[in-house]
C-alpha cells in the first residue's frame, strides 16, 4: 500500500494573480502557507482486475475512460501501465469547497501516489506543474497555479508567476520568532458555506481576458498588497501585515458580487470589533473560512463561537506533498 498526504493552504497576500489571464501580461505574485490539514490518497493493487475508486462516491470500472471522477480519470491516463488493476481511496481532514485549495492538494497527492506506484521520482516543481497540467490544460478549469505549488512545496512560500508560464518559488524569509507569532495569531473560522471556486474564478478570468480595466486595476493593487505584505512580514511587523490583510479584503470583495454576502460581512465586522487587526475570506470567495490576524485572541474566539462559527486550529506544514507509506 502507498499512502500520500498533501497539505491544504491559506493565502497571505496577492491571491488571484496566479491565473494565466493575468500573469501572462502582467506577472503575478502571492504568498501562500501550507497548513497541517491534509488530503490523503492511498493506492493498492487489488486481487481482481479493474479500477476501484473510493471517494465521496464508489466506482468500479474496467477502463480509464469509464471513470467518472474527472481528475482521477485524467491522472490515470498519464500512467496507463498502472491502471488496469488499481484501487484508489481518498480522505480529507476538511471537505472540499471551503477555500483551502483542496482540489490542488488532491491532485498533487494523487499524482505523487501514482509516481510512487510506478517507482518514479518527481521533484516538487515537476509535481506542481503536472498537477496544473491536469487541472488547467486537460480539464480546462479556470483556476490558478497557487494551490498545486504550495501543496507540492509546503512552507510559507512566495511565488512569482512569469509571463512565460514559469513559476519561481522562494521561502518567505522569516525570523523564527516572527514565524511562530504569525502561526499563533492567525485564526480561521468556518462560515458554514461551501462553494465551487470555479464559479467566481471564471468571472475573474473572463473579465481579465477581455481586458476589463476595473478587474486589471484590482489585481494590480492586490499584487502590490502581496509585495507589501512580504516586506512587512520579513521585517517582523505583524500588526502591519494584519492591516494589509484588511486592505486586501476590502479590494478583493470588489471583484465580484459573489465574493461575500451580508452574513459574511456581519461576521467580519464582529471579528474586527472583537480585536482582530485584519482578516479576509480564504480562497476565491463566497464562503469557506474567514481568517483573522489577532494578537488578543480570547475575545475574538468567544465572539465567533457565539455567532455559530467553528474554529479550526492549525500549524504550518513545511514538508509539502509527502509519501507516508510505501
Amino acid at each position: 500500500m502507498i499512502i500520500v498526504r498533501s497539505p491544504l493552504r491559506i493565502s497571505l497576500g496577492g491571491g488571484g494573480t496566479d491565473l494565466a489571464s493575468y500573469y501572462r501580461d502582467h506577472e503575478g505574485f502571492l504568498i501562500a502557507a501550507a497548513i497541517d490539514k491534509y488530503v490523503y490518497v492511498s493506492v493498492i493493487k487489488p486481487f481482481q482486475p479493474g479500477i476501484y475508486l473510493k471517494y465521496s462516491e464508489i466506482e468500479h470500472v474496467d477502463a480509464i475512460d469509464q471513470v467518472r471522477h474527472r481528475i482521477i480519470r485524467e491522472a490515470l491516463k498519464l500512467f496507463p501501465g498502472e491502471s488496469s488493476q488499481i484501487e484508489i481511496t481518498t480522505l480529507a481532514d476538511i471537505p472540499a469547497g471551503t477555500g483551502l485549495g483542496s482540489s490542488g492538494s488532491f491532485t498533487t497527492a494523487l499524482l505523487r501516489a501514482l509516481h510512487a506506484q510506478s517507482r518514479s521520482i518527481i521533484h516538487p516543481r515537476e509535481l506542481a506543474e503536472q498537477a496544473c497540467h491536469v487541472e488547467i490544460d486537460l480539464l480546462k478549469e479556470p483556476i490558478g497555479k497557487q494551490d498545486q505549488y504550495i501543496a507540492a512545496f509546503g512552507g510559507i512560500t512566495c511565488f512569482t508567476f512569469r509571463r512565460d508560464g514559469t513559476v519561481e518559488a522562494e521561502p518567505l524569509a522569516l525570523a523564527e520568532d516572527t514565524r511562530n507569532a504569525l502561526s499563533d495569531n492567525l485564526l480561521i473560522f468556518f462560515t458554514g458555506y461551501a462553494r465551487l471556486a470555479s464559479e467566481i474564478l471564471r468571472d475573474q478570468d473572463d473579465r481579465t481576458r477581455k481586458n476589463d480595466g476595473s478587474m486589471i486595476d484590482n489585481l494590480h493593487y492586490v499584487k502590490d498588497i502581496g509585495m507589501r505584505s512580504r516586506a512587512a512580514l520579513e521585517r517582523g511587523e505583524l500588526a502591519a501585515f494584519g492591516r494589509l490583510m484588511h486592505e486586501h479584503w476590502e479590494h478583493k470583495r470588489k471583484r465580484s458580487s459573489g465574493m461575500s454576502n451580508s452574513r459574511i460581512d456581519d461576521w467580519y465586522r464582529l471579528g474586527m470589533n472583537a480585536g482582530a487587526v485584519g482578516g479576509k475570506l480564504i480562497g476565491a470567495g463566497g464562503g469557506g473560512f474567514l481568517m483573522f490576524y489577532a494578537e488578543e485572541k480570547v475575545r475574538l474566539r468567544h465572539v465567533m463561537r457565539e455567532a455559530g462559527l467553528t474554529e479550526v486550529r492549525f500549524h504550518m506544514d513545511f514538508e509539502g506533498t509527502k509519501v507516508l507509506v510505501q
